[in-house]
């Protein structure tokens, strides 16, 4: 499986076959890897056999050799001070003890001098060329040298060496696991922030059949707890159950801690599906006989609150086991707890908790009125919660976002028009920003009153201020549909169709089909019908019948269509595009059958919009779970296609052996809307004005065609390579032909979301937590190393 995460499985040049631990060849005295470091001097051996560089473009990457390699990889984080622990967390947990023969125990002087040169000139090289020196000493080279090679470059921590050499040295015919060896390079790299080589290494450790150290686990969980925004938290999560589960360990307190804390540290609606993940934290704090803070027992009643289902005896004994450990409930807790009984309707404990909040004398939060107003709703007294709100606002709290979306939904279900529509206006008149699901709820209560002339200007109003979706012109289509403006709708329902941000459903087919029925356009009707096939869009049976009734007037029989699956051309360039930009295609248990795997970022707003698109661009391709989906966000940031064998051929052109490649032809392939694609997926938009393209796989040869293909185009660009990424830049005028050649088929609006990300959007979906910064990727003139 081709993965370019940060959170990704490992390469196979770690997955070396099952081997027994044999002790060192010659058992001399042993120097420890933790006493001081050995000074080597230069001596005066040539460099081995390195070839002549064979291209202008890999001159451009070796000519950086200086530059740091592996800017790839995460420099901040936990380790660099981010808050997630306590600032021992790195040497909380100390390696199993390392032992190496010493140096001058050899008894060749020119090994001792060949060795020596090695750890004096290996740290210097980068990629390819260290490879070479390693191969021209592959004959003489024994893997004591190479363990010793591997612990100097440990010693001054120059940890990506250190693993280069690891893996190198896996893959020759001698190689004897060793589990100190590699424990020590895992612990280095975690302690480091390198979590993808961390995570290469701790797999290739279980794959030799030993569980992994406790050092180990904890540095891999902390690593991926450093991620920025919790990208890797999935992955920690996992790693910590093993740690428990697998290695028998007792995580220490602090681990416990920096878990929960990025277990709840996201939204509400987002955090609420780690309560499982949370509640066996808790279980491990409370068996190992550890402190639990009250920012445990608060974090667990805020998550079940947030639940659908609320287990009311689950809080209950929380708060009472709070109580018991000689904590006082907070703010934060009795707002969860009114949160939680408000979505039963439960009037009388609602109100008994916000009068705990009176009591404590403390301010007065407007999460707790948002509460009140959601249960006087549940019971029906719709007034009785506007009174609520007028309260608030007498006590000069401020609403917020959240209390005028809860007072307009209320209002608007219960059909008082006038009132929505002033708290509509003042909600617009405070500048807040989402205001469209108040719009949205407004206009459901139009469409139930048949105000379609309101309706109709309130889409207006709605369009010029929020980035229009698919919702919107699902309903404003059905009021055009309903009022027989059938004209005024197929020209919606076109513009829902070109415009990739908006796109069509099940519903709006179904809509428009019905429309069309209803003034017996019987043509115009069978073609959507046949969108729908293809699409797999279920079709309304009444509709269906009307449909083959008008078409028998005509002595027109319509026959339930069996579809040919097959990529048109669009969904091929999209595909190419996404591909270069690192989505996955995996193979399925059957021999040519592959999947797509879709991922995208969940803190992009571009790729948020782009993850919509998708789905509804490659809707037939989708299981049936994938499809069932009315509203666009809860689409999932993840999702795959059925196994299907038209996938086969980008596997065999993208993959080889399941890392990703460059097909021989790519160069051919670099239409505008694969450029488009491959920009929205794994690009991005500078504010200077310059465009970054992240390519995923490869080696120099395929970017060379791909960089001399743009040049054809008139399109200058500059080559950086950082790690196992390839990043194709246009700046200044390059980059405004650029986006001339693309601007047809991006997105509408996209190029704003994109421009203001805060970092480069990754090819795997996820931001690429792994970059430098964005100066540091725009110093492209021979700065490339391979």
């Amino acid at each position: 499986m081709a993965s370019s995460s940060p959170c990704a499985a490992p390469s196979p040049s770690l997955r070396c076959p099952l081997a027994l631990s044999l002790p060192f060849a010659s058992p001399p005295p042993v120097l420890r890897l933790d006493g001081p470091k050995l000074l080597l001097g230069r001596l005066a051996v040539s460099t081995p056999g390195v070839p002549a560089v064979t291209s202008a473009l890999e001159s451009l990457i070796l000519d950086s050799d200086e530059d740091d390699e592996d800017g790839d990889e995460v420099e901040s984080g936990l380790f660099q001070g981010e808050a997630w622990a306590a600032t021992d967390e790195r040497d909380a947990v100390r390696s199993p003890e390392l032992e190496v023969p010493e140096l001058e125990e050899l008894p060749e002087q020119w090994r001792r001098s060949r060795i020596a040169w090695l750890c004096k000139e290996l740290p210097a090289y980068k990629h390819s060329t260290f490879t070479r020196i390693l191969n021209a000493q592959r004959k003489w080279l024994t893997q004591d040298d190479v363990t010793y090679v591997a612990v100097h470059c440990l010693r001054i921590r120059n940890n990506d060496a250190a693993f280069r050499v690891y893996s190198w040295m896996v893959r020759q015919h001698w190689f004897r696991f060793n589990f100190a060896l590699a424990t020590r390079v895992a612990d280095c790299l975690g302690r480091e922030g390198k979590v993808e080589k961390c995570r290469e290494m701790f797999d290739a450790i279980v794959k030799q059949g030993h569980v992994p150290a406790e050092s180990t686990f904890h540095i891999l969980i902390v690593a991926y707890l450093s991620v920025p925004k919790g990208r890797c938290l999935e992955e920690a999560c996992t790693i910590y159950n093993q740690m428990i589960q697998m290695g028998g360990y007792k995580p220490r307190l602090s681990l416990h801690n920096s878990l929960f804390c990025a277990l709840v540290s996201k939204t509400g609606g987002t955090a609420k599906y780690n309560l499982r993940q949370a509640e066996f934290v808790y279980h491990n704090l409370v068996t190992t006989n550890l402190d639990v803070q009250k920012d445990v027992y608060a974090g667990l009643i805020w998550l079940h609150s947030y639940q659908d289902v609320i287990d009311r005896e689950r809080i209950i004994a929380l708060r009472k086991e709070m109580k018991r450990a000689g904590f006082d409930e907070g703010i934060d807790v009795l707002v969860s707890v009114m949160r939680a009984f408000s979505k039963e309707g439960n009037v009388e404990e609602t109100e008994a908790t916000w009068d705990e909040i009176l009591q404590s004398g403390s301010d007065l939060p407007a999460q707790a009125y948002v509460c009140r107003m959601e249960v006087y709703a549940q019971t029906g007294e719709s007034m009785k919660s506007l009174d609520i709100f007028k309260e608030m606002k007498e006590k000069n709290i401020p609403p917020n976002v959240a209390s005028y979306h809860k007072i307009i939904q209320i209002m608007a279900k219960a059909r008082e028009i006038d009132i929505v529509e002033q708290l509509m206006n003042e909600f617009i008149e405070s500048h807040m920003k989402h205001l469209m699901p108040a719009f949205l709820d407004l206009l459901y209560m139009y469409m139930d009153l048949d105000m379609h002339e309101k309706l109709e200007l309130t889409f207006s109003k709605c369009i010029a201020r929020c980035h229009p979706n698919r919702i919107l012109y699902t309903i404003y289509l059905e009021s055009l549909v309903k009022v027989g403006n059938i004209m005024k709708a197929e020209e919606v329902f076109g513009e829902m169709q070109s415009n990739g941000m908006i796109g069509t459903n099940t519903k709006s087919c179904n809509i428009m089909l019905r429309g069309y029925l209803s003034v017996e356009d019987y043509l115009k009707a069978e073609k959507v019908y046949d969108v729908m096939s293809k699409k797999k869009y279920d079709v309304q049976a009444d509709s269906l019948e009307k449909l083959q009734s008008g078409l028998l007037l005509g002595k027109k029989v319509i026959k339930p269509k069996v579809v040919s699956m097959k990529l048109d051309q669009e969904q091929r360039e999209i595909l190419i595009g996404l591909l270069l930009g690192g989505t996955r295609i995996e193979s399925y248990a059957q021999r040519g059958v592959h999947i797509v795997h879709f991922q995208f970022q969940e803190d992009s707003n571009a790729h948020s919009v782009l993850r919509v698109h998708i789905h509804e661009r490659f809707f037939e391709w989708l299981p049936s779970a994938s499809r069932s989906f009315d509203d666009e966000s809860k689409i999932p940031y993840q999702f795959s296609t059925i196994p299907h064998q038209h996938f086969s051929f980008f596997a065999d052109q993208f993959f080889l052996k399941s890392q990703p490649v460059l097909p021989k032809l790519v160069h051919r392939w670099l239409s505008p809307r694969v450029l488009a694609y491959w920009f929205m997926f794994g690009g991005s938009k500078l504010p200077s004005g310059d465009i970054v393209l992240k390519l995923s796989g490869g080696n120099t040869e395929g970017v060379e065609r791909i960089v001399n293909s743009l040049h054809t185009q008139s399109l200058t660009s500059k080559v950086k390579r950082k790690g196992r990424f390839f990043w194709i830049c246009f700046q200044g005028s390059n980059a405004e032909s650029f986006w001339t050649i693309i601007a047809p088929h991006v997105l509408n609006s996209f190029a704003n979301s994109i421009t203001q990300e805060s970092s480069i959007i990754g090819s795997d979906g996820a931001q690429d937590t792994d970059t430098d910064s964005d100066s540091d990727m725009l110093r492209y003139d021979n700065e490339s190393d391979e």
